[in-house]
């Protein structure tokens, strides 16, 4: 039975592709990924809130010595020092590229369009053979209304199209109002394909230790 596909654009063997997980967050994982028979594997997301972090840690180290004497600036952080978890992702990206043969989709969950635009490129640069945009924003605004949410992620989508060459996927969560009318406006913004499935951590509350906790609930039958 020939159960090739075609899916971003990309000619797949079959339809069966490994998502977003543990087990792309290493080599040894890909490797059995690939070994098991993943047509291509998504990596894991790469945040903005991870990016606007390490850049406000080398704002503030650097900031620190501003009204310094010159050689104050010998003992600035080297920018290796800032190199978490953007530049992580970027580096295990390529490696993954080079230990595997199948399509390598990494995945961004941006929060402006510079961070969308900027990581995107390099996400490309580093060997990505697709783009897998998260889109999931909490919206705590009260002035932000549904059509404001729906009219950036479609501006976000273009902007990111108008940045890559890759086809670019576009991960939705299940709460838009009008779902059927938001995905064909996505689809005219140019997205290659919408991924329809997404996991989210669900927070609670543990009233015997007062404190947070995230709950991910696994997919089941009625989904």
């Amino acid at each position: 039975m020939d159960l090739s596909t075609e899916y971003l654009g990309i000619r797949l063997p079959h339809p069966l592709v490994a998502g977003a997980g543990p087990l792309s967050d290493d080599l040894d994982g890909v490797k059995r990924l690939e070994d098991a028979g993943a047509a291509a594997i998504v990596l894991r997301s790469l945040f903005e809130e991870q990016i606007t972090r390490e850049q406000m840690s080398e704002y503030e180290n650097i900031d620190i010595h501003a009204d310094s004497f010159a050689e104050a600036a010998t003992y600035f952080p080297s920018p290796d020092a800032f190199a978490l978890g953007p530049f992580e992702y970027l580096n295990h990206l390529r490696r993954v590229k080079e230990a595997v043969r199948v399509p390598v989709l990494a995945s961004l969950n941006g929060a402006t369009p510079g961070g969308w635009v900027e990581y995107a490129r390099l996400m490309e640069e580093a060997g990505a053979d697709a783009l897998e945009l998260n889109l999931y924003r909490i919206a705590t605004d009260p002035e932000t209304t549904s059509a404001d949410i729906e009219r950036q992620a479609i501006e976000t989508v273009q902007a990111v199209k108008q940045a890559v060459r890759i086809p670019v996927a576009v991960k939705l969560s299940p709460f838009y109002t009008a779902f059927a009318h938001f995905a064909r406006e996505l689809d005219r913004a140019g997205a290659d394909g919408l991924v329809l499935f997404n996991r989210f951590y669900q927070p609670d509350i543990d009233p015997m230790e007062l404190t947070a906790t995230r709950m991910l609930h696994l997919s089941d039958s009625s989904e």
